[in-house]
């Protein structure tokens, strides 16, 4: 028999992690995270990462399990959540997977096997890596729209290490990101997913976006950032950058924009982020979008 799980996902500053956290006490949950930046340590305010009073008791895992220099790929993320689900499950518990990132989300519920994956021409990754130090992250990912504009949809252009492998996948197979993932679905399913996303007015979320972007400023951000390049001589990795708010702050202390114009970007990045986000979960058949209140309200007989 499946393991039976609840997904709780949305935009960012929808609501979801608050949303979770409520259902988990009412039907006696654990809480695993599928946010690709709160797996990293130190890295707090900007990432919106629930602090203990905010679990207010309830246990939550994939929370600050990497360092902010070390590289981090859907395949350790999957491996390792799956290892929570199943542990929560076999203590009696209801596992709770929460968060916005819609590739773990999809790896988890779609039961992909990440061990199976097709072989890359080693000439075509040399191609694409010549083509990236010559013409940058931003002219690669415009490839990978033309090749595969659904995974284009999916991965933003600094997150080069993915960019680069959906487009040599799509060179040397022929197969899209979408084919791919539909091909190492293993069956059966191991787990058996009900799957809410939070559904908000864009206006009301990019609203609620602004408000967060200015608290998380008010909150020490600008010290956060600081303080996490001074942890180590490694610089952060490019999965860490990925963090809306980090590069930002790091150009303003670059001298690359002023701070106005920093965090008028981190805004704009985050309702960017959130609109790509609000395509995703139209996506798949088994996504039910549900309003703020109707999901504190939900029924569960599991």
């Amino acid at each position: 028999m499946p393991v039976k799980a609840l997904v709780i996902t949305g935009p960012t500053a929808s609501g979801k992690t608050a949303a979770a956290i409520s259902i988990a006490k009412r039907f006696n949950g654990e809480i695993i995270s599928a946010d690709s930046m709160q797996i990293y340590k130190y890295m707090n305010i900007g990432t919106a990462k629930p602090d203990e009073a905010e679990k207010d008791g309830i246990p939550h895992y994939m929370l600050d399990i990497v360092e902010p220099w070390e590289e981090y790929s859907v395949a350790q993320y999957t491996e390792a959540a799956r290892r929570c689900i199943r542990d929560v499950a076999n203590r009696g518990k209801l596992p709770i997977i929460a968060g916005g990132t819609g590739l773990y989300i999809n790896a988890i519920v779609e039961n992909i096997d990440f061990t199976s994956s097709p072989e890359i021409n080693k000439e075509v990754v040399a191609e694409i890596e010549e083509f990236y130090a010559k013409n940058g992250a931003e002219a690669l990912h415009s490839v990978l729209e033309k090749e595969d504009p659904e995974a284009a949809e999916q991965i933003h252009f600094n997150n080069v290490k993915r960019v680069m492998r959906a487009l040599g996948m799509k060179k040397s197979t022929g197969m899209t990101l979408a084919q791919r993932n539909k091909a190492s679905k293993m069956a059966p399913k191991e787990f058996d997913c009900t799957v809410y996303a939070v559904d908000t007015p864009r206006d009301k979320l990019y609203e609620r976006i602004n408000v967060r972007v200015d608290k998380m400023l008010e909150m020490g951000l600008v010290d956060e950032v600081k303080n996490l390049l001074n942890l180590s001589e490694k610089p952060l990795s490019r999965t860490a950058l990925q963090a809306i708010g980090y590069k930002e702050i790091i150009d303003y202390f670059n001298g690359v924009h002023d701070f106005d114009t920093a965090v008028e970007r981190i805004k704009q990045g985050s309702r960017n982020y959130a609109k790509r986000q609000l395509t995703w979960f139209r996506k798949p058949e088994w996504v039910n979008p549900i309003s703020l209140g109707e999901l504190m309200c939900i029924d569960i007989s599991y």
